[in-house]
């Protein structure tokens, strides 16, 4: 299954998608909530519900119709994940990490899938870094590897956008990677029941039509079981979070000469079976 948040006519909502249609799910039942961690903690009960209801066009809107937003408005926590792809690595000419590499982004940091971005006019250094989004499906710490996608809700698709003159300040990468909306994550979030192994998807990103960036996901050096079982050694995940997974080579900043983003500079970033978004870049 694949479901958004939506805005129709300044209401703010959650849908089914299908093809190119939503269906408000407030239409087709009052008993689902309007609030998307509400309906991920309490996906079993509502899937229920939801297999037992006709779905109709009548209820339908067109994607072009709405305004889709970030799946997850409000998640508690944004982890990241830096240097987890082996193409990456050899493009930046640095060993690989014996450890996880763990960073933050802020909540101020999420926008829509097809939202204009500002470019900080305090950054000349700003990229773009296509990733494999994670969403908690529930409750958990000191999880098992080999149970970890069991706590996976599902999967969306994520800009990790970063200003590197802010990021490379310092050891610590938070700062630029937590300007105002560089994290654009959507279109939707697909359920993982219709992800067969997240480790074996097709992954890529475009600069104004250009690829910049195509690998597959069985690059990731830290698979995606192996990303939430050591996060959950530190913090208890919750239904909502979000975890960037890591980006493969080919990001601006490796490009001899490096090649950031600019005014109206349009990226597109796709993995296969969870759809694409773009952004447009514009100066702040």
């Amino acid at each position: 299954m694949k479901l958004a948040t939506f805005t129709l006519n300044k209401v703010t909502q959650i849908g089914i998608v299908e093809n190119s249609l939503i269906f408000p799910l407030n239409q087709l039942t009052e008993k689902i909530p309007n609030n998307m961690i509400e309906l991920i903690d309490n996906w079993k009960s509502y899937l229920q519900l939801l297999s037992d209801i006709n779905i109709s066009t009548e209820n339908a809107f067109k994607l072009t119709e709405v305004k889709l937003n970030a799946p997850v408005l409000n998640p508690k926590k944004i982890m990241a994940h830096g240097l987890n792809y082996a193409d990456h690595i050899l493009e930046m000419k640095i060993e690989k990490p014996k450890n996880q590499i763990w960073f933050s982004k802020s909540i101020n940091t999420l926008t829509g899938p097809y939202d204009d971005i500002k470019l900080s006019k305090v950054s000349s250094q700003n990229d773009y870094e296509v990733e494999l989004v994670i969403v908690i499906g529930k409750k958990g710490n000191y999880i098992k590897t080999d149970n970890a996608l069991n706590y996976v809700f599902g999967f969306c698709i994520g800009n990790d956008v970063s200003a590197r003159d802010w990021q490379m300040k310092t050891s610590q990468w938070t700062l630029g990677k937590s300007f105002d909306d560089y994290g654009p994550i959507g279109p939707y979030i697909t359920t993982i029941d219709e992800i067969e192994n997240p480790n074996n998807l097709n992954i890529k990103s475009y600069v104004n039509g250009e690829v910049r960036q195509i690998s597959n996901t069985n690059q990731l050096i830290f698979s995606v079981p192996e990303l939430i079982s050591y996060l959950s050694q530190v913090m208890t995940l919750e239904p909502g979070d979000i975890i960037f997974t890591g980006t493969p080579a080919g990001v601006g900043y490796s490009m001899k000469p490096p090649q950031f983003l600019s005014n109206n500079d349009k990226v597109k970033c796709e993995i296969e079976k969870l759809g694409f978004i773009e952004n447009n870049f514009k100066n702040e």
